[in-house]
């Protein structure tokens, strides 16, 4: 091998090892969100999160086997800090913190806290499985800090959500009274 080409595969070699080891790193998410962020890798909060988004979820899974780890940093919505929703704001279930649909594997790792979210604090609905959202913080989220939903079709087929794991976590002050959902 000349050294020339020794050169060039040794070039293109490095770029090589460059490209795969930059898909192995996480996503760093951090500052004000206001359009659905959509996280398709795993990924993690590298700072505080305010979140602007009306009508939709803050940040979607958008794929499985996907790792989100909260960091000890704190997601916030737009909701009213002492009651979860807002005085003349309606509840809106679609402006959720986090939404899963329809994805396996994924992992929502904390410590971390959602809080002040009109929808959900988690919403993890139709047929995703093996879920697991461990060691989260939910507060004064308008209706549940975790709602697991596993009805994709009506009738709901027997088994259509399974194996999720919701552990170690703290969930206090959700749900509204028009709504009062609670914890999970």
């Amino acid at each position: 091998m000349t050294r020339s080409n020794l050169v060039r595969w040794f070039a293109a070699f490095l770029g090589a090892l460059a490209v795969s080891v930059s898909t192995a790193h996480a996503t760093d998410i951090g500052g004000t969100i206001s359009t659905t962020l959509t996280i398709t890798e795993d990924s993690q909060l590298a700072d505080d999160v305010t979140c602007t988004v009306t009508g939709a979820p803050c940040i979607a899974i958008g794929a499985p086997h996907v790792t989100l780890e909260l960091n000890g940093f704190t997601m916030t919505g737009q909701a009213d800090p002492q009651t979860g929703c807002g005085v003349g704001v309606t509840p809106d279930a679609a402006a959720s913190a986090i939404l899963v649909q329809t994805q396996s594997d994924v992992t929502i790792h904390g410590p971390g806290l959602i809080q002040r979210f009109l929808g959900y604090g988690i919403n993890i609905r139709r047929v995703s499985t093996g879920v697991r959202v461990i060691g989260v913080t939910l507060s004064t989220n308008c209706y549940s800090g975790v709602f697991v939903s596993g009805c994709a079709t009506s009738p709901c087929v027997a088994g259509a959500s399974s194996l999720n794991e919701i552990s170690h976590n703290v969930i206090v002050r959700n749900g509204n009274p028009a709504a009062p959902c609670g914890g999970i």
